[in-house]
């Protein structure tokens, strides 16, 4: 196996036992880096520091990730306008804080008999949204619920 030290300097070639030997003389570990390498390559190394430098990475490589959320508006067929300006309103301030937003229809009774009165609505939603927000995925139907996503057009760093 291919040694490699613990400065990072090429130890050369050498049997497994070798290896092993050379590194508990300096009281330290032998690690398998590469097992798929021909030969397969090994370092000298403290193990356990080694453990705690790679879940300090994994620390604060979630630290800095940033998860978009969904947030739900949720409309009827028979909104009123100021309702509806309200709803708009409240999706504008999600789709610039760079969250997507959810639009919701849910036909109550007879009102399933329409779908195209909530087409209308979430076009006219979707309208209004433009120039901050691009459909994701457009009004569908499924069953008694509409549903449009939103996603915003600003990118949160």
């Amino acid at each position: 196996m291919r040694v490699i030290g613990a400065d990072g300097s090429q130890l050369g070639v050498m049997s497994s036992n070798e290896a092993l030997s050379l590194a508990s003389n300096i009281n330290l570990d032998l690690v398998k880096i590469a097992p798929g390498a021909l030969p397969p390559v090994c370092k000298v190394m403290d193990y356990g520091k080694y453990r705690f430098e790679l879940s300090k990475k994994g620390k604060e490589a979630k630290k800095n990730q940033h998860i978009t959320e969904i947030k739900e508006i949720r409309l009827s067929c028979n909104i009123d306008t100021n309702d509806f300006n309200t709803k708009v309103n409240s999706a504008l301030k999600f789709l610039n804080n760079g969250e997507k937003v959810k639009v919701s229809i849910r036909f109550k009774g007879r009102e399933v008999s329409h779908p195209e009165i909530g087409h209308d609505l979430m076009k006219k939603f979707a309208e209004i949204c433009s120039e901050c927000s691009n459909i994701e995925k457009p009004a569908k139907l499924d069953g008694r619920n509409m549903l449009m996503f939103l996603v915003s057009k600003i990118k949160n760093n």
